[in-house]
């Protein structure tokens, strides 16, 4: 029995989605066999108990793949395969070699989406739902996403890619549909719901669900909410969303991860933090310790991700320039974090402004 349904059991109120509600996230194979069955955009897919079969299959498929196994695995269990070696290993790593236990012993291979990866998170009262504001995810450890990929190294919002057009056709075609669809099958989601999406030729497609909040999307995303938490939270929990107006700072908000040396494969602790006396405080500056622990009136690490940098700016260029500002204040042994986020945002937006005065000179000549 899932926490939230031993609450509601008692009559006691509780935010959150129920156990059945939450196989959305738990399941790889669940919310694909779900987003097949509601036609909702998702890469091609097909799903493997046998390792055999799935190397078998993987002989005549196109590459890139990615290659998920089905449970929970701290955001590392997924392998994007450039060639059949690769895929080879993956199958191995997860089926044979257990690398993840249980939650590997079925798998998801299907093909690579290509575009613009954003999260797109909104309120869920059951039946209707009130977006948040979206933002971009950094999840590659590496600048220029790339290495190995993590619970995420970085995000910001708001993010020029989702237009108000483009918002409303992932309300319509993505959000309103897998409510829909979840009512269908007699399950009532009250909660966050987190849709992971990529930007595509062909339109937004989903990657992933989360039945929570994104980490650490959120730590860009709520501090630009106007209003408290509590209000949608007991709203939802209430079915009553529709009371609910979102206001937002229309201010830029740009988080960074501090990470141990060896994340996300190995994980070193318990090395001191210097500097997050001068910057706690700071105005438009946020600091959400993620892996830490106080001891002896000292900040040490826990491994991972360790703290979390928020700046706010007038535009996504000024919150940038004060996270790492206040991030050069602070240092751990092994410290590591990218130095690239928010870079591609950057650069779309100066696209764009360049755009506009060339079209401007050409009405003006």
């Amino acid at each position: 029995e899932g926490i939230v349904d031993h609450f509601e059991d008692k009559g006691l109120k509780i935010f959150g989605p129920s156990k059945e509600a939450a196989q959305l996230e738990i399941s790889k194979v669940f919310a694909k066999e779900f987003m097949r069955k509601n036609s909702l955009p998702t890469a091609d897919f097909e799903i493997f108990d046998s390792e055999e079969k799935a190397l078998k299959y993987i002989l005549n498929k196109k590459f890139p793949i990615a290659i998920k196994a089905d449970g929970l695995c701290g955001g590392k269990g997924v392998a994007i395969c450039e060639n059949s070696r690769d895929a080879k290993k993956a199958i191995y790593s997860f089926m044979s070699d257990k690398v993840f236990g249980k939650q590997g012993e079925r798998i998801v291979i299907e093909d690579c989406l290509f575009g613009e990866e954003v999260s797109y998170l909104a309120f869920v009262d059951g039946e209707d739902f009130l977006p948040l504001v979206p933002s971009q995810d950094h999840k590659a450890i590496f600048d220029g996403d790339k290495g190995p990929n993590t619970g995420g190294m970085g995000a910001y919002s708001p993010v020029s890619l989702i237009t108000p057009e483009l918002s409303e056709r992932i309300k319509k075609e993505i959000l309103k549909t897998t409510i829909t669809g979840l009512l269908n099958l007699g399950i009532k989601f009250k909660g966050v719901l987190y849709l992971g999406l990529m930007l595509t030729k062909d339109g937004p497609m989903v990657l992933e669900f989360n039945v929570r909040f994104g980490d650490p999307e959120t730590q860009a995303i709520i501090p630009r909410l106007k209003c408290g938490l509590l209000e949608p939270i007991i709203e939802a929990i209430d079915e009553r969303l529709y009371n609910v107006k979102l206001e937002w700072d229309k201010r830029s908000a740009l988080s960074v991860v501090l990470a141990s040396a060896g994340y996300p494969e190995r994980i070193e602790a318990k090395k001191e933090i210097f500097g997050l006396d001068q910057i706690e405080g700071l105005e438009d500056i946020l600091v959400f310790h993620c892996g830490t622990e106080r001891k002896d009136r000292k900040v040490w690490t826990k491994g991972g991700r360790v703290v979390c940098i928020t700046g706010y700016g007038n535009d996504i260029n000024e919150a940038k320039t004060r996270a790492y500002s206040a991030i050069s204040k602070v240092k751990f042994e092994g410290m590591q974090f990218r130095k690239d986020i928010g870079e591609k945002e950057i650069r779309r937006i100066s696209i764009q402004h360049l755009s506009k005065a060339k079209e401007n000179l050409l009405k003006s000549a």
